[in-house]
């Protein structure tokens, strides 16, 4: 069951229902002419956009910002349980009386201006991120990167972390066209950074080339040893802590972010002993995270918000490495619009029965029936329908041993009806 959230309601009023995207800058232009908000921040900025893997750059870059003792402005989305979990200032959530204070000042300019959730949503953070001062903000981008709410404001440094099919019905319908859309928060003469080091996307070249665009590339100008925990690039070479979840895609992440911090320590200086190990270890809910809520003798749970197909080959990456001779069994629930042939493809040959959810808290979502007819023409094997989460997680538990595996994963409104309490916890 979903917790009450009346901030959430509270931008509904304002916007529409979450669910209604509307794509461009014009809405947002304006409003920030109406509020005298300048698209040059006084502080430095720094964009995240890509297909995956932007919540855990943003929150190593917050980490990093910290550890330096840096008031930093983290804005991320979607939320897990609570619409205030979108702003983070100094490393907690923003107040919900802050909030309400941004919405309610908000209100006039939103019976002017058409304006969609998100930059409702955009517009209050980055009003609070002013109010409070913040010396680095943070900004996740929503939706693709040239059209998104984010994208009005300049960047310092921007970053584009993967590409790969998500959201095709916005954003085109090939990865050539999606790497266009993620490039466009790219500036002429502004730092860049791309993550694609195995498979790099050549639209995503092609635009750094065509704006002049200083990227920098993982693989290519900076580089990770995984094994060693060593950074190197652009001259420099240093010792970083291994990533707080796991996977083959976080040392990407990581490395990301040690490279921003790198090309803005003009602007914000950055020691060395602020990025070599955890003092304000990175929070992150629900990405990658193995979990032991039942104890040492019973399953292990691998929980993660995958909805597409790049998430989930790093997902069955996580299980090849893991599995060995033990069993797996999943729990998943998907939204109708997103590829769930592709997304479950990777996965079929690690997992041994499958216990699907239908979701209930968006007209977006694929019906249990959906879900299973797909896996089952996929040639999954024994797939059923769970009435609820808690269902699903005794029916495997009772079956599963220690040493087994259980993975939860298809998208945030599945993965927020785990107890919340076992997602703040270590992982394992």
């Amino acid at each position: 069951m979903s917790l009450p959230d009346t901030l959430s309601d509270r931008v509904a009023e304002l916007a529409g229902p979450p669910e209604q995207i509307v794509m461009g800058l014009e809405r947002m232009l304006a409003a920030l002419a109406a509020l005298k908000i300048p698209a040059r921040l006084p502080m430095p900025v720094i964009l995240v956009g890509g297909t995956n893997g932007k919540g855990s750059t943003v929150a190593y870059l917050e980490a990093f910002y910290r550890q330096a003792g840096y008031r930093v402005g983290a804005y991320t989305s979607p939320h897990l349980w609570q619409f205030a979990e979108r702003l983070r200032l100094d490393g907690r959530l923003a107040p919900e009386s802050l909030w309400c204070q941004q919405l309610t000042e908000l209100a006039d300019i939103a019976r002017q201006i058409p304006l969609t959730y998100f930059e409702i949503a955009t517009l209050a953070a980055v009003r609070m991120m002013l109010v409070t001062g913040v010396d680095m903000a943070i900004l996740e981008v929503g939706l693709g990167g040239r059209l998104d709410a984010v994208n009005a404001f300049v960047p310092d440094c921007s970053v584009v972390t993967t590409v790969d099919l998500d959201h095709q019905d916005w954003l085109g319908s090939d990865r050539a066209s999606i790497g266009r859309e993620k490039a466009g928060i790219f500036r002429r003469g502004v730092p860049a950074l791309y993550g694609d080091a195995e498979d790099p996307c050549a639209s995503v070249l092609e635009a750094a080339v065509r704006a002049d665009v200083p990227l920098q590339q993982l693989g290519r100008d900076f580089h990770i040893d995984p094994p060693s925990g060593k950074w190197s690039g652009f001259g420099q070479e240093k010792q970083v802590p291994a990533p707080s979840w796991a996977g083959p895609a976080q040392w990407a992440n990581l490395a990301l972010a040690v490279a921003a911090v790198s090309l803005l320590r003009e602007k914000l200086p950055m020691p060395d002993t602020a990025i070599s190990a955890w003092t304000l270890a990175p929070e992150l809910p629900g990405r990658c995270q193995w979990l032991q809520p039942w104890g040492k003798d019973s399953p292990d749970l691998l929980v993660d918000v995958a909805h597409n197909p790049q998430a989930a080959r790093q997902l069955a990456a996580l299980l090849a490495a893991r599995k060995g001779a033990a069993r797996c069994h999943a729990i998943v629930g998907m939204l109708a619009d997103k590829d769930m042939a592709g997304t479950l493809a990777s996965l079929l040959h690690w997992v041994d029965a499958w216990h699907v959810l239908e979701i209930t808290d968006t007209p977006r979502a694929a019906t249990a029936a959906q879900l299973c007819d797909r896996l089952e023409s996929m040639g999954a094997a024994a797939v059923s329908a769970d009435a609820s989460m808690a269902q699903a997680l005794e029916r495997a538990r009772m079956t599963l041993a220690a040493g087994d595996i259980l993975l939860c994963f298809g998208s945030f409104h599945l993965v927020k009806q785990l107890p919340m309490a076992w997602l703040q916890s270590d992982p394992a």
